[in-house]
């Protein structure tokens, strides 16, 4: 087969071996076969031409059309432009001819030789419903006779066809009686269709070929109409594979031809337009400038007009003519011998150029050699667009298979344990768990921040804070409700506090009145903390949700409804045990951590001492060395540097400097005492080798408060996040199974039809069902489009 057919294809720059119809030789006198003396139609070429042809046919019926771009012919053009009687010359049938618009949609025309008498039969290949969209399956009807076999009776039965798809809700049977005049009178439901008539027409003289023939182009109308018009013709000639006919009628200039502006719009190269020049003999003998532009056109030497494929001229029957009913061989031999007798049109080199057989033989091996170039793409088009659509089904949720009864409680079963992993974190989405540890550590953070801003000094604004110990940290978020207090501001709340106490005694009162201070600032943190707990939660559920019955839309609404019931009862108990919690953490104010609490006073007294007998190491604008600021998190040991050593040393050298600093007069000290036997002290403990100070009694309050706050503060920290998560996650997981279970089986049992309700509760999605049912159709569209494909395919 190879050898009667040119199988070239056209390699882009990107690799691409698509098929183009620009990659088919012009036609010329070349492409036709060759003239041996060999009737053409018992040749292999014949037999191929006749496959394929019944392979398009096939396609098209399958609605192919719709999914990729078929090899195809249309026959475009104006009113008056000869359309019409060109069609009919090619096809050998009358087609409908009114005044104005007569053709309002599509007709494919198929011929086929492969026949030893003549016959003809029309079918309605609907696609587009009556609003012009896709409709999920082609439907091919067979209309009319099954069989014409007088050819006189084609124009009523098309002209019947065509009412039939302008009326789309109206029995196409209904129009199979109806008489030309009763059709021309009708008032049809629609102006144009998408939807085709097909007419298959088996000749024995005929040239296998297929064709659309489109509404004619219009000027003269309402300007809606135009536009409905143009569209269509738009919709079939911008197809890259689509072969586009247009008819020029010679008696007017080409630049007027709307038919010629739209095929240049589609086809900007004329790789793919062949002009059909019409009416050469309503050209007078004096037109002699008119006739030579045409001969030049006709010739391919007009560099205004050039087209890949050329030009074709053809002489059609008048009305004269047509009345008589002459034979199609009768006509063309008219044809011949006008061509042939008459000048310019007998002077032109290229005979093929002229008249019906010519034309309708090059197109026929034009759309042939197209078609076979296309077979490859159209696989490998087809092949994705079926893994696209199975990839698409995969996706959608199986059918209902299981009992509703037992898929309604085995989702919510499922979505408790998952639920119920969440919180404990085993399941392998740690979410909920990681989310709420980070709002954790931020409370930590906010909680660290209301620690007292204690200055044991007259004008503590002047003195940089004290905020451990060491003076080796600094909080870095302090909260806004804390206030530096010094000495002036301590012996204020002492005094306040003194009642009946003897002297020198200081009442308990000042204490707990320091200690309720900070106390108080904990509220906003544990409630901000508890709402951002509660987000995250609500953010779960609804994923979960969604997870395990967004299938099923009604069951997704009402049992998610009781699962969020259920999530507001124990946010409301949760807010209740955090109160209860920070109500704790006031009066009495306890520890049985005495050991931890007294140390921590010592400390920060002998510490509040140290400062205030060296106060100038502790004002604002003294810097004897950098104090790292740490992260309210970190508690750990950090040791001080000189700003000079981190230049003059590598990065890594500075802890290693730091370690070897000059002994201080602290650890000179601490090493002379060790020697006179005083081991294991501290750099605290030197402390109370100072002298007494006038303030100590405000000293020992501080020291006792900051001490106290950092037992509180170590309790809160753990006690706020254990209480949300048992007073809420752990609690909703424990209660969720039982409550759902009894909402649910309280609720349907208490209907008149406990089926009914849970058939109703797992009710699919119509949206879901829709895509799944036009999904299922599409694959088996593509999938009968595919095997015919590979079917003639493995014929090759």
């Amino acid at each position: 087969m190879n050898g009667f057919l040119n199988k070239r294809r056209q390699t882009t720059s990107s690799g691409d071996t698509s098929p183009d119809i620009t990659s088919l030789p012009s036609l010329s006198g070349s492409v036709s076969p060759p003239d041996t003396g060999v009737d053409i139609s018992s040749t292999d070429y014949a037999q191929r031409r006749r496959e394929l042809m019944k392979m398009m046919a096939d396609l098209k019926s399958m609605g192919a059309e719709a999914l990729i771009d078929l090899p195809s012919v249309v026959v475009i053009g104006g009113q008056s432009a000869g359309k019409s009687s060109l069609v009919e010359a090619v096809s050998g049938i009358n087609v409908p001819r009114d005044s104005g618009t007569c053709t309002r949609c599509p007709m494919e025309c198929t011929m086929s030789s492969h026949a030893t008498s003549w016959s003809c039969s029309i079918t309605l290949r609907m696609s587009f419903d009556s609003n012009g969209q896709d409709m999920p399956k082609t439907n091919t009807v067979p209309f009319g006779q099954k069989t014409i076999t007088d050819r006189n009776e084609v124009e009523v039965w098309l002209r019947r066809a065509q009412s039939a798809i302008l009326n789309p809700n109206v029995s196409a049977s209904s129009f199979h009686t109806k008489t030309i005049e009763e059709l021309r009178s009708a008032k049809n439901m629609l102006k144009f269709s998408r939807n085709v008539v097909c007419v298959s027409i088996e000749d024995p003289d005929a040239t296998d070929l297929s064709f659309y023939d489109l509404p004619g182009l219009i000027q003269n109308e309402e300007a809606e109409t135009v536009a409905l018009v143009k569209g269509l013709v738009e919709h079939y000639t911008q197809k890259k594979n689509t072969i586009i006919l247009t008819t020029i009628p010679m008696s007017d200039d080409m630049e007027n031809q709307q038919s010629m502006s739209l095929a240049r719009a589609a086809d900007p190269d004329g790789k793919r337009t062949i002009g059909v020049l019409t009416k050469p003999d309503t050209l007078g003998f004096g037109a002699i400038n008119q006739r030579r532009r045409w001969v030049e056109i006709i010739e391919g030497r007009s560099e205004d007009h050039k087209l890949r494929h050329g030009f074709y001229c053809v002489r059609l029957p008048d009305d004269a003519e047509r009345s008589q009913r002459l034979s199609r061989a009768e006509l063309q031999r008219r044809a011949a011998e006008y061509f042939d007798t008459t000048s310019p049109w007998n002077g032109v080199t290229d005979r093929h150029r002229f008249g019906i057989p010519g034309f309708v033989s090059d197109v026929s091996r034009l759309l042939i050699q197209l078609i076979e170039e296309a077979l490859p793409r159209l696989r490998e088009d087809i092949d994705k667009l079926l893994a696209q659509c199975n990839k698409e089904f995969d996706a959608l949720p199986p059918p209902l298979a299981n009992d509703p009864q037992i898929e309604v409680l085995g989702r919510v079963n499922a979505f408790c344990d998952v639920f119920k992993s969440y919180v404990n974190g085993s399941h392998e989405d740690k979410r909920l768990a990681q989310r709420n540890r980070a709002l954790y550590a931020i409370f930590k953070r906010d909680i660290r921040g209301t620690a007292p801003d204690f200055r044991p000094f007259e004008k503590p604004e002047d003195y940089v804070p004290l905020d451990d110990t060491e003076g080796k940290m600094t909080l870095t978020e302090r909260d806004p409700g804390v206030k530096t207090m010094g000495i002036y501001e301590i012996s204020k709340v002492i005094h306040e506090a003194i009642g009946w106490e003897l002297p020198n005694n200081v009442p308990y009162q000042a204490k707990a009145n320091l200690i309720a201070q900070f106390i108080k600032l904990w509220v906003a943190p544990s409630e901000r903390c508890l709402a951002g707990v509660n987000d995250v939660l609500d953010q779960v559920i609804d994923t979960l949700i969604g997870i395990h019955f967004g299938r099923f839309k009604v069951l997704e609404g009402y049992v998610g409804d009781l699962i969020r019931t259920q999530v507001d009862t124990c946010k409301a108990l949760a807010k209740e045990a955090v109160k209860k919690a920070l109500d704790l953490e006031n009066t009495p104010y306890y520890t049985q951590n005495t050991h931890y609490l007294q140390t921590l006073g010592e400390k920060w007294l002998a510490y509040y001492k140290a400062a205030r007998n060296q106060p100038h190491k502790y004002k604002v604008d003294h810097k004897p060395y950098e104090v790292c600021n740490v992260a309210y998190a970190q508690e750990e040991e950090c040791e001080y540097y000189h700003p000079h050593m981190a230049s003059e040393l590598p990065q890594f050298e500075v802890l290693r400097a730091v370690a070897e600093r000059s002994e201080t007069p602290q650890d000179k000290a601490l090493r002379a005492l060790a020697e006179a036997g005083y081991t294991n002290l501290s750099v605290s403990d030197l402390a109370r080798l100072l002298p007494p100070d006038s303030r100590e009694k405000e000293l020992i309050v501080m020291a006792d408060v900051r001490a106290y706050y950092h037992v509180a503060y170590k309790r809160i920290i753990d006690n706020i996040p254990l209480t949300i998560e048992h007073a809420l996650h752990h609690a909703l997981a424990e209660q969720l199974s039982q409550s759902l279970f009894t909402s649910l089986l309280t609720d349907v049992a208490s209907g008149h039809n406990f089926s009914e309700r849970m058939n109703e509760l797992v009710s699919e999605d119509p949206s879901v069902a829709q895509k799944r049912a036009s999904l299922s159709t599409r694959k088996q569209r593509l999938s009968d489009i595919r095997r015919r494909l590979m079917t003639f395919g493995n014929n090759i």
